[in-house]
């Protein structure tokens, strides 16, 4: 007690000491000394004490204030104003349209320091009604909260009633929001989303093909609202994975839109994107038909519990199928954008593929070397001295009228080549007294070319590709038992230069063994030193035809490889695999120059463009592509098959490109523009298994599963169509002859019933010449020899 006392003492004395100083410091007259009724209690004391010491703590701050007083001092309006000048001058003009948005309010005063002793505490009322933990939950949290509050309020109902009538309707009205619970806990799920769609898209790319091209059409729509529901509901991140990993599906047809969708991260974001406003106010019309319709809800309704239900609610919401009274495969195919469909109310060209096929190209020939050339014409002039011309035309002028060079011809220096020999410039020299004396087929108007028809029998259906050389002395085929047969068709032996040849000398056969599985293509060299071979075995092979043994095996693609094509102009090969790519090679390399990449199924079949400065690709995913051999990317992308797309053909002079498939049709394109010209139908559902240009470019030769060769008109109903012919009766039975020597079949006269046959299952198309039918051979290969005879070949399959 004592010690207290003395302390309590000191401390009255330190107060009364700090109170008479604080008196003296303001000037008034000191007081006089406190009775015992002034005297402060011990809770008094303290509270003093600690004011003193918030005194002197500010009185410390300000000094150092006062210390930094001389440094310059902005305002918030100065600052706000100093950055958007930055941002304007930089050129961050979003950035800075969004700071000048926000620095527009009001900002908030400042406020002292919030603490303990200064902060009051909240009442009951005040916790209940707290806006900012509201504003924190999400969409999805705000609606399942109400319904559980719903829930609440109505079990509580539920047990106070005694009416029973009132009773079964609140279980009535319990059992809807709990199922409106369950359904609204699985759709605020992000995850449901991902699945949902990754779902349907499986569905679609294996539904049939009659009725894929126009449900693919839906998917798009279904895309975008899943991803416009994913942000507002919150799950920014979640929207932004599902947008990046199905975006490139819809590049090709919506691509200015999926842009302009990619900024898109905030619920605020939806209210200010014009086209997002558009996508969620208005319906999105499709045309459909009634029972791809029906397929596709009854697929969502089964699936109902794994998102089926979530895609039902969105069409419903947001689509507006319009049902079309054509057939399912009468509609626009897959790859044309209709017009009539989308959103009327927002106008836009989504279609990216015009855009994307404007890019520069050279489509004229590749000019020769002059040393070579300066050789070529002094060969020629010595034969023009010594036989007359032909057609009024001297072999020097046909020379010059091959080598001419186009407006867009490419530069020489842009594809390197290996130099001329003296056999080159011997075989240049046949090629050009072989253009002189070929058939004109198409000078005004197209004519039917003549057709020789190779079958081969006892094959076992083990034959799978056939290959004609360019100057068609030789046949090669391909077979499932890994090996390759050659057959001479001029009757000439096959010799080997080596001296230790166990052949027999005679024989106008040779059969090629070095593969380990079935051979798949088989391409012959320019100059017809060499023959490429590709094989599921995933090697590329380079066999001699001077010794037919196997020089180099190439090794790079990871999967089958389906097909193999030389350059026209040598040194230069391309192939096609089940690996999703189409590859660039030289024969001196063993590793691949270019990898194209883009298809997004296997690549079927491949071919160069006559100035080898490009390369054409058919792929399962319904495509044709046009890659650039310099930069290895896709210049060109043509749409319009409804299946495979197995065969290719590009006109000799460099302008248009043929494509047929598992679809039975054959489109013609414009390579400069990447539109398609037409369709030509007449093989009815058909596979299309080789196409072939005449050497004019006027006549387009196919050969076909159904067991046919048919013939095309390929500028009729385009704008470079000539004059219609009168009108005259076609015998079919004419005396028009096809012979072919002893392993080949005549063509001349097939029954009448048969092509009327044929006739029943397709209706062909204006521009459809003739049919050549086989008995039981589908044909395999059609191919133009340098005087315009048409040859094809395939397997007897009795």
């Amino acid at each position: 007690m004592v010690d207290e006392s003395k302390q309590l003492q000191g401390n009255k004395d330190g107060d009364k000491h700090q109170t008479q100083e604080s008196t003296n410091t303001s000037g008034n007259s000191q007081p006089s000394a406190p009775t015992p009724a002034q005297v402060p209690s011990v809770q008094q004391q303290q509270q003093q004490k600690s004011s003193t010491q918030n005194q002197q703590s500010t009185t410390g701050s300000a000094r150092s204030s006062q210390g930094r007083s001389n440094q310059p001092q902005y305002s918030q309006a100065d600052l706000n104003r100093i950055v958007l000048e930055y941002l304007n001058k930089k050129g961050y003009h979003r950035t800075e349209a969004q700071l000048r948005l926000e620095s527009s309010n009001i900002p908030t005063p400042a406020v002292p320091l919030a603490t303990p002793a200064t902060t009051e505490l909240a009442s009951v009322n005040e916790i209940g009604d707290n806006k900012d933990l509201k504003e924190k939950l999400t969409k999805a949290e705000q609606e399942l909260k109400e319904l559980r509050d719903k829930q609440s309020k109505i079990e509580k109902e539920l047990r106070e009633a005694k009416d029973r009538e009132v009773k079964i309707s609140k279980e009535k009205e319990l059992k809807q929001l709990k199922e409106l619970e369950k359904k609204t806990k699985r759709e605020s799920d992000p995850e449901i989303y991902f699945t949902a769609y990754s779902m349907l898209r499986r569905w679609v790319g294996s539904s049939l093909d009659l009725y894929k091209p126009e449900l693919s059409r839906v998917l798009y729509p279904l895309y975008i609202h899943c991803f416009l529901e994913l942000i507002s509901k919150g799950f920014s991140s979640e929207a932004k994975l599902f947008f990046d990993k199905f975006r490139s599906d819809h590049l090709v047809l919506h691509g200015i839109e999926v842009e302009k969708f990619a900024g898109l991260s905030l619920p605020e974001h939806l209210e200010e994107n014009d086209l997002a406003v558009a996508y969620r106010k208005y319906k999105y019309r499709i045309l459909v038909s009634k029972t791809s319709l029906n397929l596709l809800i009854y697929f969502l309704h089964e699936n109902e519990a794994v998102g089926g239900g979530i895609l039902i609610r969105i069409i419903n919401q947001y689509l507006d199928p319009v049902i079309s009274t054509n057939r399912p495969d009468k509609i626009d195919q897959e790859g044309e954008a209709n017009p009539e469909e989308g959103i009327s109310e927002y106008v836009t060209d989504t279609n990216e593929v015009k855009k994307f096929n404007e890019q520069n190209v050279k489509l004229g020939k590749l000019p020769i070397d002059p040393d070579v050339a300066k050789e070529v014409e002094a060969e020629l002039k010595i034969k023009d001295e010594k036989i007359e011309p032909v057609n009024n035309k001297t072999l020097t002028k046909e020379f010059q009228d091959m080598t001419k060079p186009d407006q867009d011809s490419p530069v020489r220096e842009s594809l390197p080549l290996p130099l001329k020999d003296a056999n080159d410039i011997k075989k240049m020299i046949i090629q050009v007294e072989d253009s002189r004396s070929k058939i004109k087929l198409g000078a005004i108007q197209a004519s039917l070319p003549s057709v020789c028809m190779y079958t081969f029998h006892n094959t076992n259906n083990n034959m799978t590709c056939i290959e004609f050389n360019d100057d068609s002395t030789l046949v090669a085929a391909g077979f499932q038992d890994s090996y390759i047969k050659l057959w001479s068709l001029d009757g000439k032996p096959l010799k080997s230069v080596l001296k230790r040849d166990r052949h027999k000398p005679q024989e106008n056969t040779r059969k090629l063994i070095g593969h380990s599985g079935p051979v798949y293509g088989v391409s012959f060299s320019p100059d017809n030193k060499y023959l490429l071979s590709c094989s599921e075995d995933k090697t590329v092979r380079l066999w001699s035809l001077d010794t037919y043994t196997a020089l180099v095996s190439y090794k790079g693609h990871t999967q089958p490889v389906w097909d193999v094509k030389f350059s026209p102009l040598g040194h230069y090969f391309v192939t096609a695999s089940h690996d999703q790519t189409a590859r660039l090679w030289a024969t001196d390399h063993i590793y691949p120059l270019r990898i194209f990449a883009g298809h997004i199924n296997d690549v079927d079949c491949v071919e160069f463009h006559p100035n080898s400065n490009y390369v054409f690709t058919g792929s399962s995913d319904k495509t044709c592509r046009m890659w650039d051999v310099h930069t290895g990317n896709c210049v060109r992308v043509f749409l319009g098959h409804t299946n495979s797309v197995n065969c290719l053909a590009v006109s000799p002079d460099g302008r248009w490109l043929a494509s047929g498939g598992e679809d039975g049709i054959i489109c013609v394109w414009d390579i400069g523009s990447g539109r398609r010209l037409k369709s030509m139908r007449g093989h009815a559902r058909a596979s299309l298994y080789s196409l072939a240009f005449s050497r004019d470019g006027t006549v387009l030769v196919s050969g076909c599963a159904d067991n046919s060769v048919r013939v095309w008109d390929v500028k009729k109903n385009t704008n470079d169509a000539g004059p219609e012919p009168e009108a005259f009766n076609n015998n079919v039975n004419g005396n028009e002859t096809n012979s072919d020597g002893a392993s080949s079949t005549q063509q001349q006269q097939q029954p009448q019933q048969q092509q009327q046959q044929s006739k029943k299952e397709s209706i062909a198309t204006s521009d459809h010449m003739n049919a050549f039918f086989t008995k039981k051979t589908p044909v395999y290969k059609v191919h133009f020899t340098r005087r315009n005879l048409c040859l094809a070949a395939g397997a007897f399959q009795g």
